[in-house]
């Protein structure tokens, strides 16, 4: 394993510890809680507190999305692994300013468990909380069983949207049901090329054949629904296109953002490749980019591959997403 690691039972701790170092204008560490990441700004008197969280290893997500009009506090998990009820708690305490909290997050079942364990905790101290659950990943289950899917980079538009509507003074249920409409909009692929290794292993935690690629591969190295040959990647981006638009209702002269995120270990000119073939079929389905980002914004440790995500946008989302922010990440 060629990796710079000290003790890897001590990772997260080191991560986090650089990563507030490094971004002390924008971030500080909670004063009890060395696994909870907040916004210098938080908690902002009488607006709505957003709070986030999920397994390390995923950077800049999800520590990396904290700061103004974005995100207030981010819980902070093991590698692949939910951050523990107590670290959201500590997180939505910390946001909280009145106004209640947001907490936006990916549907998987430890999350979801802690989530609501914290919530149950933050209500003795009189807490409001609400909830939105990101599940725009298109390939993790079928379209009559969305509540099922996973939460993949559609979330940063979720953060993005919610922080940004909080930040217009928005009431708790205002935030709750734009940070929903942005999941609503979002549609999600991913696209495995190598697996990843968690340095307490020791080796990779599956496998991807030479010449193949997992398509529908989850963050965390779930299973795709088929393996088939590497192709060109102008190939690779019309398939990624087409399964996400197969489930988006827009029509010629809409408006979209997209977002192209590599998965730790391809090199980012790949992914500009990706995106200019990305931006030709959209423009040839009638369709413009309002804005475009690309880049490392949702990994996966050193895995190798792609995810794409494509938001419809009407004026409200387009409002919000154009607010200005500032965050390690966007």
């Amino acid at each position: 394993m060629q990796r710079f690691i000290n003790n890897p039972d001590d990772l997260v701790d080191e991560t986090v510890a650089g990563f507030v170092k490094a971004h002390r204008r924008l971030v500080r560490l909670h004063p009890e809680n060395p696994r909870v990441v907040l916004s210098v700004d938080a908690a902002r008197p009488g607006r709505v507190g957003i709070v986030t969280g999920g397994g390390s290893g995923h950077e800049p997500a999800f520590i990396g999305y904290t700061g103004r009009n974005l995100v207030d506090a981010v819980a902070v998990g093991e590698l692949f692994s939910s951050p523990t009820a107590k670290s959201f708690a500590d997180a939505i305490r910390a946001a909280d300013g009145g106004a209640g909290v947001a907490v936006l997050y990916g549907n998987y079942a430890g999350d979801n468990m802690n989530v609501k364990m914290a919530m149950r905790m933050v209500g003795k101290d009189g807490i409001e909380v609400a909830t939105v659950v990101a599940n725009d990943d298109v390939l993790s289950a079928p379209p009559v069983e969305r509540e099922k899917r996973r939460g993949v980079a559609g979330e940063i538009f979720m953060w993005k949207i919610g922080g940004a509507r909080a930040a217009e003074g928005a009431g708790l249920a205002e935030v709750q049901a734009a940070a929903r409409k942005a999941v609503d909009a979002c549609r999600s692929v991913g696209v495995g090329l190598g697996p990843c290794t968690l340095p307490a292993v020791g080796h990779p935690n599956f496998s991807i054949e030479a010449g193949t690629m997992e398509v529908g591969i989850g963050h965390h190295g779930e299973p795709g629904t088929k393996v088939e040959a590497l192709r060109t990647a102008d190939e690779v981006a019309d398939e990624m296109l087409d399964i996400v638009m197969a489930e988006h209702e827009v029509g010629a002269g809409g408006e979209v953002a997209v977002l192209v995120s590599g998965l730790g270990a391809t090199p980012v000119n790949e992914l500009y490749v990706l995106y200019d073939r990305i931006e030709k079929g959209l423009s040839e389905r009638g369709l413009s980019v309002h804005k475009a980002f690309v880049g490392n914004y949702f990994t996966s440790l050193e895995m190798v591959g792609a995810t794409l995500t494509v938001m419809v946008l009407d004026d409200e989302l387009k409002r919000l997403l154009d607010m200005e922010t500032a965050s390690p990440a966007l």
